[in-house]
């Protein structure tokens, strides 16, 4: 096996455990960030709800309180308007969902399906959690949804949601006196839910990995020829020349020419050597022949 043989596998084995350990901790770390991303589109999402939310109760609801002893109007309820705007958004995001789900919802539609009643009780058993995060898998690939709690932390609120008696009429006569009743004060009785799909940010991050390896995959294939062109003119080359002048002398060739030496470097100092041994030997089988 030749020099260049040898430290051409040398380096291609360290290069592929080198390019292992690299692939594997940037794909962590792009894991984590394509999961950041989602989690800040997914925290867009909710902030983009409580605004909603805020302008309804605080301007809508208002101007709509008269109204309201003659006919029911979902308007003035802040989770149904966020939902509805963003019901309005979602032929831009069809990935992506926002959903106020509830145990016992006054709106039958804003019922929780098994797993976002999971995440309520999630809330339920720890009052303190603001925020829950959590990843499901589904037909077209892996979600990430951001939830937070909704408490009833308003005695105001209550006022529809006691008792069927005690709720406007209007109101039981849309959703019927089954819905949205007995709740308590500082009760966790749902959870704002925004979904985002992790296949985008993950592709991206595929994508991204790829583009990474194939740089490296590159930059080593430079260095490896740079290399293996200074492997052969500053070692293999002269070695080469040493070992043939080697050769003819100990085939008895005195008169062949010696090898040249270029710089000052170990590959100069050993070729200088050589031909002081060469005319050494030169010399003394010149002084062997002449006895």
């Amino acid at each position: 096996m030749g020099l260049k043989t040898k430290f051409n596998l040398g380096m291609g084995v360290a290069f592929l455990v080198g390019l292992g350990l690299a692939a594997f901790m940037f794909n962590q770390v792009l894991r984590d960030g394509a999961r950041q991303a989602a989690l800040r589109d997914a925290g867009m999402i909710l902030a983009q709800a409580a605004a909603v939310r805020g302008y309804t109760a605080t301007e809508v609801a208002p101007l709509l309180r008269e109204q309201l002893k003659t006919r029911f109007l979902p308007h003035s309820v802040p989770s149904w308007s966020a939902q509805t705007v963003w019901r309005g958004m979602q032929s831009q995001f069809s990935d992506y969902s926002y959903k106020e789900a509830a145990l016992n919802p006054t709106n039958p539609s804003d019922r929780a399906t098994d797993w976002e009643a999971d995440i309520i009780e999630q809330f339920r058993r720890d009052p303190k959690l603001a925020q829950f995060a959590s990843v499901r898998d589904t037909p077209t690939g892996a979600v990430l949804s951001l939830s937070r709690p909704l408490r009833i932390a308003n005695q105001a609120c209550l006022s529809c949601h006691t008792t069927a008696a005690e709720a406007p009429q209007t109101m039981v006569d849309l959703y019927g006196p089954a819905n949205g009743f007995g709740w308590k004060l500082n009760e966790t009785v749902g959870a704002q839910i925004a979904s985002v799909p992790l296949a985008v940010t993950t592709r991206q991050a595929d994508e991204l990995l790829k583009l990474y390896i194939g740089g490296l995959v590159a930059v080593f294939a430079v260095i490896a020829i740079l290399l293996n062109v200074m492997l052969h003119y500053i070692i293999v080359k002269p070695v080469r020349q040493i070992s043939a002048a080697a050769n003819d002398i100990s085939m008895g060739n005195m008169n062949a020419p010696e090898v040249e030496a270029r710089g000052s470097d170990e590959i100069a100092s050993l070729t200088e050597s050589f031909n002081r041994m060469r005319r050494s030997l030169a010399s003394a089988m010149g002084l062997l022949g002449s006895t």
